[in-house]
């Protein structure tokens, strides 16, 4: 329970309270001890609880994050690949284009 402290530890420390403090303080002392050390517990847990409600939104923000990033770098793989099929669609079109302007349209009889 109270870890390494063993019981005539126990009753040593609580003799030289008894002389240091009193009689008559040493009631009112170990009640604001245990008040003092219950609103430690109580932070303490509240502490955990926060920690341990941060980890699970990190966990849930990297699960969302991580398809969403998968999703953008194929997309700006998909961007790439269409930007180097319009460059080659146009680079072939050019020649052709080229080629119309210099020969006059062939002439129809009717």
């Amino acid at each position: 329970m109270l870890g390494p402290i063993g019981m005539q530890e126990l009753i040593i420390i609580f003799v030289i309270a008894l002389i240091v403090f009193g009689p008559r303080k040493l009631p009112q002392l170990g009640k604001s001890l245990g008040r003092s050390i219950a609103e430690f517990k109580r932070a303490s847990n509240e502490l955990r609880s926060t920690l341990e409600q941060e980890i699970r939104v990190e966990e849930t923000r990297k699960e969302i994050m991580e398809p969403i990033e998968t999703l953008q770098k194929e997309a700006k793989e998909a961007v790439k690949k269409a930007t180097e099929i319009d460059l080659d669609v146009e680079s072939a079109v050019e020649p052709v284009d080229s080629d119309k302007a210099s020969t006059p349209p062939p002439e129809t009889k009717v």
